[in-house]
């Protein structure tokens, strides 16, 4: 459970927390998005001060029907945000969350970037595994079918659980062939997933230790929280925090949020149970 970010080994027995960084206009909590320098520079003091150990850095919203967004215009949000956090916070891991391979690697060669967390496990770009391999980071694997234009069009599965192994267990042996040892798994809660698969994935989530790896949960006021609580984004963060301990329980190392502080406590009292479950 050890990755290699910038040259610091960090022990993933223990989970930690990254921090949401959107640099998008649409992301669908309009409480991560962050567009001036001022916004930037707030929200990644924010994070590290609030015991986030990663900053996770997006120029491309996700969402469910997002728009599309040109490479042009995803690189310029990137290296502006990017310039940004290094001139005030040159030191503290950043993630780059693209699946562009040539966004990643401005990311990473140009500033530092520490990880590539891409949502699309190589899908949407065939570079991206050997820009990867090349690079020599960490990377985020997420399952996902189709893409944020029509992943929820996708939602239909033989047998659910069994085509995410499938899934993971064929890009792990790619991406283990072309040198990539830090490999982060993410079952990709929300995407081409209804309700019912997300909380069957949740509650099955222990199963994927199998591979040895570490995985990643990022339910932070997503759909599958605010939907079954008749809500909204705005007001799922009591909700992302019970989901946040569950996933804690089923195995999560990290925990990828927009509340960071709530998530840190969160793990500070997982970390304070697990003594006395031993």
């Amino acid at each position: 459970m050890l990755i290699n970010l910038n040259g610091s080994l960090i022990d993933l027995s223990t989970p930690i927390v990254m921090g949401i960084l959107n640099i998008t206009p649409d992301s669908f909590f309009e409480g991560s998005r962050c567009q001036t320098a001022d916004k930037i520079c707030y929200r990644a003091e924010e994070i590290t001060r609030q015991g986030g150990k990663i900053i996770d850095v997006g120029g491309y919203s996700t969402r469910p029907g997002a728009k599309e967004v040109t490479a042009d215009e995803e690189l310029d949000r990137v290296v502006f945000a990017m310039k940004t956090i290094r001139e005030k916070f040159p030191e503290v891991p950043v993630s780059i969350d693209t699946f562009r391979a040539n966004i990643a690697q401005i990311a990473v060669r140009d500033f530092g970037a520490a990880i590539v967390n891409d949502i699309s496990g190589g899908t949407l770009d065939e570079q991206m595994f050997e820009t990867v391999a090349d690079l020599k980071v960490p990377y985020i694997l997420m399952h996902i079918k189709g893409n944020p234009q029509t992943m929820q069009q996708n939602t239909n599965y033989v047998d659910f659980i069994p085509e995410i192994f499938l899934y993971f267990a064929e890009k792990v042996n790619k991406l283990k062939q072309l040198g990539v040892n830090d490999i982060i798994l993410d079952p990709g809660f929300g995407f081409a997933k209804t309700l019912e698969l997300n909380y069957e994935l949740l509650a099955k989530m222990n199963l994927f230790s199998q591979f040895e790896l570490p995985v990643l949960a990022g339910v932070s006021r997503k759909r599958m929280i605010w939907q079954l609580l008749d809500t909204t984004p705005d007001e799922s963060l009591n909700g992302t925090t019970a989901v946040n301990m569950l996933a804690l329980a089923q195995g999560a190392n990290i925990l990828r949020v927009h509340d960071v502080k709530e998530a840190v406590e969160v793990v500070r009292i997982f970390e304070k149970f697990k003594e006395f479950k031993r």
